[in-house]
């Protein structure tokens, strides 16, 4: 990739048409933060129909080195005043974010409670489902579109992790459009096919919680076979998860479990077709690569672009002083293509080691993803179906894009075989 010379003050981070800009400009203007010493600090803007005031701003990390310190040391960069750049009551916060906005003690109760769900027995079961729902996904492709063409991310990125998560959660199958339309407008909310506002968000957020709950109520009074139950029913230090806060999980669960598995998903196939020697290092030593090549899928992708974090004291960073409270924002999408950790960045390498490790899990520290093996066995399972029965899949077309400066997410991709 041909970066332009994108000089520093010339963009802003918080400018939605920023992110309306190319890529190559894009990745240029972060790379001169990178390559600028210290840490650059970006004001807040305010959003269209915003009930909420403009906040005071942040310090942009864009290294690799920053953003991993910062992500680790959650004493020091806290969680729990919001993981969006934007400022929320912290009833909001907890609502959309349950956990990730969380820090200790009640972040670590939370994920004791709920990691019952994720126990080997239940990952286990959930391992054998992928490999089926995966297989079961490319015989739809053949026998729905024998003229070997379709959408890529409607036919094969979205299903597997979609219906995945319902079947873990116990969610009835015809309920899954339902949760696949409420977790694009979540996510969308930047983008105007999807809504594009506040109260479409909000509205959204409020009836998977709505649904949630009876979901979760429900798996008390009747546990079955599935990781509702599990959850609902476990007992850590004699505390139960209440259904309101299984509420709040399942929308970060399934929200998290579904669109970023399928933006990585969607952007891997994209980067096996622009560079198929790589395609064919992977696809004829499969079992040999797969570790190295899911995780650059994953580098490659960045699906989470950013999170935020707010310093609890008066510290330093970059050289920079940071006073308690000042906002940090944790570019996880620069911090994946930092040239001082990853040789040639912006090219996709399926023998590139893992460690350094790649920042789209989260960077480390309390707050990594909790469904980060599920995300990569579900990401190896379905290239591996790809592998097998379509050698010759590719993708046909450029992609559209979601309009969002947090999700990386592809909308639409054809492909052919």
């Amino acid at each position: 990739m041909n970066l332009p010379d994108v000089p520093l003050g010339s963009f802003d981070l918080s400018d939605f048409e920023f992110w309306t800009q190319p890529r190559e400009y894009r990745e240029g203007a972060f790379k001169t933060l990178r390559d600028t010493p210290g840490l650059q600090f970006f004001a807040e803007r305010d959003f269209e129909d915003s009930p909420f005031p403009i906040g005071p701003g942040y310090y942009a990390l864009t290294r690799h080195e920053d953003v991993w310190a910062a992500s680790r040391n959650a004493q020091l960069f806290c969680s729990g005043k919001g993981s969006n750049i934007g400022d929320l009551p912290q009833e909001m916060n907890e609502f959309f974010g349950s956990m990730i906005n969380m820090d200790d003690p009640k972040h670590f109760r939370l994920r004791n409670i709920v990691s019952k769900g994720f126990t080997p027995k239940e990952v286990a079961r959930v391992n054998d489902y992928v490999t089926v729902k995966a297989k079961s996904i490319v015989d739809g492709l053949l026998e729905r579109f024998p003229n070997g063409e379709c959408d890529f991310v409607t036919e094969v990125a979205a299903p597997l992790p979609l219906q995945i998560i319902c079947e873990m959660m116990g969610i009835p199958a015809g309920d899954t459009s339902q949760i696949f339309n409420w977790t694009n407008v979540i996510l969308g909310a930047g983008d105007p096919e999807y809504g594009g506002s506040l109260e479409a968000l909000m509205t959204a957020a409020l009836e998977m919680f709505s649904y949630a709950q009876a979901l979760g109520e429900d798996r008390v009074a009747t546990p079955r076979e599935d990781m509702t139950s599990a959850m609902m029913n476990a007992v850590v230090d004699g505390e139960r998860l209440t259904a309101q806060e299984f509420g709040s999980f399942f929308i970060l669960l399934v929200v998290a479990g579904n669109e970023t598995t399928r933006n990585a998903i969607s952007h891997g196939m994209r980067a096996l077709t622009m560079f198929p020697d790589q395609k064919s290092l992977w696809f004829d030593d499969f079992e040999a690569n797969t570790k190295t090549a899911v995780e650059e899928i994953v580098r490659y992708a960045t699906p989470v672009i950013h999170f935020r974090r707010t310093a609890t004291q008066d510290t330093e960073l970059a050289g920079v002083k940071i006073n308690e409270g000042d906002k940090v924002v944790l570019w996880y999408n620069s911090a994946n293509r930092d040239e001082r950790v990853f040789e040639n960045p912006y090219e996709f390498n399926v023998l590139r080691g893992t460690q350094p490790a790649q920042a789209g899990f989260g960077a480390g520290g309390p707050h990594f993803c909790l469904g980060a093996n599920l995300a990569r066995r579900e990401i190896s399972v379905m290239f591996d179906e790809i592998r097998r029965r379509l050698p010759n899949l590719r993708i046909t077309g450029e992609p559209e894009y979601l309009q969002s400066f947090f999700i990386n997410g592809i909308k639409r991709l054809s492909c052919a075989w």
